[in-house]
């Protein structure tokens, strides 16, 4: 089989009209998930994808041998504790999904299994077991399954003594439930049906009927999205509303439920902050004033409203404030300078305080699972892209600390010091820095015929820090060079490495990869013939826009669930996500951001040129991108592109978002997506 005999979609022109502008899209009839037609069409790319892929079969095996080879079947975490248990997440040899365990009082005690997804998942081929919520008593849980792949839950209640489940089962949730202190009551998060924004916050009696749940908070702007949760000090519920640029809190107090729901601060356009509670105040994470990179501010608990916060710990230019971690004794921040991240311990009585001592410039270092809040141990997470990941507690009073584990890699032959890890700087059309984080085999020789696979996401402030995997590995050791480019519309470099790359400076994003990759290339690391580029979702718009742009960089390119067609996405309000997504992408109903939105969309700009090489994955149930947007930018590529280049569309049937759910069926789809490159390459050895 060959390129000509590739699926042609047939074109069926509707005309979309906005703001007195009419666009043509031949294939919009492909929205229509159910109908038989649309159903063959998307077989028929599978077929023709496996046809022209059936020499790579053996190898694909082969890798996805190999990547299993390197993970430890019988894995386990690090346990930790929780009221009079020890919580832990434990894998068996063969098993695609964890059992979810506990000891009572000492790890020594008989092991009490809670769920073991493995028998929970027979019969389905998507499973997904949600937020695991144990009750105040330790003899209830709160659980969601979702076994279609759209991130909706459904929610029951297992006796952990009796291993009885209840007969209340609620449907469409976001997959977890938080419970009051009686025992009996929790609360949980429900999705609008059509566009599954979460938007209702209900209240659940067990043993009372679902229909009869109260309904506590409904976030009426569609532009925002609601969650609950309890504050580590266990003294109030929680409910959050958020926007892309906008936070509001409600609190509800579990000593004194009765007196309801309580408005923390009203929303203030443009106004994020996120609570912590402490003692007899809150301490709140915002960037109010400002604060571009955020401060943290407190407030007594009788009077919380904004106009009563008072400065904690300041504003800093070139540091952002991410995150904070409430202790009995000490409070611990998590920060990001110069695109590093940084942890500080300080004692709240002001006699102590510092940071833990990082020195790579490519490492990840994150707090952990602290839920113990009377406690001098802070359990945090180290690796990089040439070191495994370590758990590690550290004695934040004697700063003594205990590596609990490291990730094993076994099959054999690794050595982290086989592996050059390091961080450049691309200097981008605007005379901005853009980092760069790469590792490479140390027998790999960088010259222009040295094949590199830069990948980037690059939006909504997500930043991808240099993370060890075992999977890449099998790129590595075959000489490829893996290259993280930490463009603008991530937050790697603080709060404005966000914003100036999004809204009306989302093109960024874009050049920024494209320069990344021209500096490679000028540094004779790789060169056009051997360089390829990936991301997912976001990421995917990004290749999208790329390929449009400076085509001619690429050898190959990888777009997973990728979000290619803004324009006609982000005018309908009925698909999932998109009023939420405005102060992202902006709103295309205001004619400057329609305007600018359909200067850079990958579907709206397919045109009749050279494009390279492409591998396009997605999942008919995918509810983040629908299946619908790469679908039909594939189908404009078959008709519009100009070289006899390779053009993949794998469609799993099954599965959404996130690909397949079992632990091990994903390395398949790493081992498809390698195999594309490694073919490309020559260097497909069995």
């Amino acid at each position: 089989m060959t390129q000509r005999n590739a699926p042609v979609a047939k074109k069926r022109p509707k005309e979309l009209v906005a703001h007195n502008d009419v666009r043509i899209d031949n294939y919009y009839w492909l929205n229509e998930r159910e109908d038989p037609e649309v159903l063959a069409y998307l077989q028929s790319e599978n077929d023709f994808y496996n046809a022209m892929t059936a020499h790579t079969k053996a190898f694909q095996e082969a890798l996805f041998k190999e990547m299993k080879t390197r993970i430890k079947e019988d894995d386990a975490s690090v346990p930790y504790k929780l009221d009079e248990y020890w919580y832990k997440t434990r894998y068996e040899v063969g098993g695609e999904y964890p059992i979810y365990s506990r000891f009572k009082e000492t790890l020594d005690s008989e092991e009490e299994i809670m769920f073991n997804g493995n028998e929970m998942a027979e019969g389905f081929e998507y499973f997904s077991l949600g937020g695991i919520a144990v009750s105040p008593n330790n003899t209830l849980a709160i659980f969601g399954v979702d076994t279609v792949s759209r991130r909706e839950y459904a929610l029951q209640v297992k006796n952990l003594e009796t291993g009885e489940i209840y007969p209340d089962k609620i449907e469409n949730t976001t997959g977890g439930g938080v419970w009051s202190n009686d025992n009996k009551t929790f609360y949980y998060t429900k999705k609008e049906p059509v566009t599954l924004r979460s938007d209702k916050i209900y209240k659940h009696v067990l043993g009372t009927p679902v229909a009869k749940d109260e309904l506590v908070f409904h976030e009426k702007d569609d532009t925002f999205s609601t969650f609950v949760y309890k504050t580590k000090s266990k003294k109030y519920i929680v409910i959050g509303s958020h926007s892309t640029l906008t936070s509001e809190f409600q609190m509800l107090s579990l000593e004194n439920p009765e007196a309801g729901l309580k408005i923390f601060s009203p929303r203030e356009r443009g106004v994020e902050y996120s609570i912590f509670h402490y003692g007899d105040s809150f301490y709140i994470l915002t960037n109010k004033d400002g604060a571009t990179n955020f401060k943290l501010m407190k407030v007594g608990e009788d009077s919380t409203e904004s106009r009563n916060w008072q400065e904690f710990i300041p504003h800093r230019e070139d540091v952002l404030l991410e995150d904070v971690d409430i202790f009995k004794d000490y409070y611990v921040l998590s920060e990001r300078e110069n695109g590093l991240n940084q942890i500080r311990i300080v004692r709240w009585d002001g006699s102590d305080a510092y940071y833990l001592p990082f020195s790579s410039e490519t490492y990840t270092a994150h707090v952990g699972n602290n839920r113990d809040f009377d406690t001098q141990i802070l359990r945090y997470s180290y690796n990089s892209l040439r070191t495994p990941s370590s758990v590690i507690d550290f004695n934040m009073a004697t700063k003594e600390e205990t590596v609990l584990k490291e990730q094993e890699v076994l099959g054999g032959g690794f050595d982290k010091d086989n592996y050059i890890e390091e961080r450049l700087w691309a200097t981008a059309r605007d005379g901005i820095k853009i980092p760069i984080s790469l590792v490479y085999h140390k027998d790999t020789v960088l010259t222009k015929n040295t094949p590199l696979l830069q990948y980037a996401y690059g939006s909504y402030g997500y930043t991808i820090d240099p993370y060890f995997s075992t999977v890449r590995l099998s790129l590595l050791d075959r000489g490829f060079v893996y290259a993280i480019a930490h463009v603008r519309g991530g937050e790697y470099l603080g709060r404005k490495w966000y914003e100036d790359g999004k809204l009306l400076k989302k093109r960024n994003t874009f050049t920024d990869f494209i320069d990344c990759s021209e500096y490679l290339i000028d540094r004779q690391m790789t060169s056009p013939d051997h360089l390829y580029a990936m991301g997912g979702s976001a990421g995917g718009l990004l290749m999208g826009a790329v390929i449009n742009m400076a085509p001619e960089l690429y050898n190959g390119v990888i777009a997973s669930v990728p979000f290619v067609d803004v324009v006609t996405t982000m005018l309908d309000d009925s698909i999932p996500l998109t009023t939420g997504e405005y102060d992202e992408w902006g709103n295309p109903n205001d004619l400057e951001y329609y305007n600018y939105m359909k200067s850079y969309s990958p579907y709206d700009n397919v045109k009749a040129q050279h494009y390279p090489n492409l591998y396009v994955s997605t999942g008919l149930h995918d509810s983040q991108v629908q299946y619908f947007e790469p679908a039909k930018w594939v189908a404009k590529l078959r008709e519009l592109k100009k070289n006899d280049t390779l053009l993949f569309f794998d469609i799993n049937m099954e599965t959404g978002h996130g690909g397949a759910s079992g632990r091990f069926e994903a390395l398949r789809e790493a081992a498809k997506e390698y195999a594309f490159l490694l073919d490309l390459e020559g260097k497909i050895v069995l």
